[in-house]
């Protein structure tokens, strides 16, 4: 599945784990800036939205709910991100509410969350620069995730993942039997570790249903992980 889908799928997963205002607030708050950076900031760098939540709800200072437009959470990592508009953050002419968000991206400093800030022009004109500034941010997060999880990937795993880029995603368990030198059996098991992992999807034939090929899913982490 390309991004649609599996931006659709979920979408869906969250709005059917939602009720009353949780709900409401994810139908009427991820809109197009949201959308933007998860087609096209987020996905790049990892091909998925595992531990990505939209409109995640937290509770201010007072005691009060508040919807961040995307929370991280991988483990113990926690980031939260907001998508800035200029309109409504810089000629926001009811103080109040202005000085209430400022206070509210603070107290989420307090509460454990590293909050990003994402130009949303940027997101239409430059996603690439927003994409390098996440890389470098978040890199350090993800190999300390790794680290002490022990070594994300094996080595014959590693060596999967590098023939699949170079094979322009799409990988035959016939041919890593034959480009690696190990049998079917063993081939099996490690596509089966790396599709749980997330960095493979399987395509059944469309007359058996038997998986005959492998679909990469690509990531920009995948250099700094291997």
């Amino acid at each position: 599945m390309g991004f649609a889908e599996e931006h659709c799928k979920w979408l869906d997963d969250h709005k059917n784990r939602r009720s009353g205002e949780r709900l409401d607030r994810l139908k009427r708050g991820h809109g197009h800036g949201e959308q933007m950076f998860v087609e096209r900031v987020w996905w790049p760098i990892f091909g998925h939205m595992a531990d990505l939540h939209p409109e995640y709800e937290v509770m201010d200072w007072r005691g009060r709910p508040y919807f961040v437009d995307f929370v991280w959470k991988p483990g113990q990592v926690k980031f939260a991100f907001e998508i800035k508009g200029y309109g409504p953050h810089v000629q926001n002419t009811d103080r109040t509410r202005y000085r209430q968000e400022l206070n509210r991206e603070t107290y989420l400093q307090i509460a454990g969350y590293r909050v990003v800030a994402v130009p949303y022009d940027d997101l239409e004109s430059a996603p690439e620069l927003t994409i390098s500034l996440l890389k470098s941010l978040l890199v350090p997060s993800l190999l300390k995730k790794a680290e002490g999880e022990g070594r994300l990937y094996t080595r014959l795993e590693s060596d999967i993942l590098r023939l699949a880029a170079r094979w322009n995603g799409s990988i035959r368990p016939v041919d890593l039997v034959n480009e690696l030198g190990v049998n079917p059996r063993t081939v099996k098991k490690l596509m089966n570790s790396l599709c749980e992992k997330g960095k493979f999807r399987p395509i059944p034939a469309p007359v058996s249903n038997r998986v005959c090929r492998y679909e990469y899913i690509h990531s920009f982490m995948d250099t700094e992980l291997w």
